[in-house]
């Protein structure tokens, strides 16, 4: 499993990196640092690929089939410059999209939103005013703001590792977790209908790709998703979880 940080920068998280520490995924040092990259991945002889994107990847294959064709250009989402690249190097003709919507953006999309809606305000607006009295929150901020000038000083390479090392995955996922201390159970509640369910959900698409036990699977995913995604992991007997920092080059 791969912890990633996004290439394109969406600006879909709550942290939003600034113009300044954005990494330019398309320059030439940058290229060159892609392909180290994937050489290093490459060490682990994937199978079968699964990216952060709907079960219905059926325009991500029309991209890479157009790529190959020399009619577009690799984006700078790590579904292209790694799975794409990948894809190519071990002569797959898929890759499978595993991302899922959590329970609450379900139930909040529904046509019975109406009556949920109050619930789900209610829960988050008090983990909302929580997070903003707690001790850690400015610290993790902060280190948000060195992780992204760590990722521009550093060789991608070097990044990866340090970022899906054991410390950094724990430590990540603290600053969800602080986020179950109210004085009732919102917190939790928040928590595990949003940010829980729409990563066991992804785990159950993992589990719904079909493989075999020669089958070696590979997930690219943004680091966020590593903790509670390698805790099932490392539970199931399905699977044997290589980590990051374990292959060998």
């Amino acid at each position: 499993m791969v912890g990633t940080f996004h290439f394109g920068y969406p600006g879909l998280d709550e942290h939003k990196t600034s113009e300044a520490y954005k990494v330019d995924i398309h320059s030439p040092q940058r290229q060159k640092e892609v392909e180290e990259l994937v050489a290093y991945i490459a060490t682990f002889k994937p199978t079968k690929i699964l990216v952060e994107a709907g079960i219905n990847t059926g325009a991500l294959i029309k991209r890479y089939r157009d790529w190959k064709s020399g009619l577009v250009a690799l984006r700078k989402k790590e579904v292209d410059q790694l799975g794409f690249r990948l894809m190519d190097r071990f002569n797959l003709d898929t890759l499978y999209g595993i991302d899922a919507m959590s329970l609450s953006r379900e139930l909040m999309r529904s046509k019975d939103s109406i009556h949920v809606q109050p619930i789900f305000n209610r829960i988050y607006e008090s983990v909302h005013d929580s997070l903003y009295e707690n001790t850690f929150e400015d610290r993790y901020w902060e280190w948000y703001k060195i992780q992204d000038k760590r990722c521009v000083e550093m060789k991608l390479l070097d990044y990866f590792m340090e970022t899906n090392s054991v410390h950094h995955i724990n430590r990540m996922h603290g600053h969800y977790i602080l986020s179950d201390k109210t004085e009732n159970y919102n917190g939790v509640d928040g928590l595990t209908l949003n940010w829980y369910s729409r990563n066991l959900r992804i785990f159950k698409n993992i589990q719904s790709v079909k493989t075999s036990p020669s089958d070696r699977i590979l997930i690219i995913i943004g680091s966020g998703h590593v903790p509670i995604l390698q805790q099932q992991l490392l539970s199931s007997p399905e699977y044997e979880l290589i980590k990051f920092g374990d292959l060998k080059h």
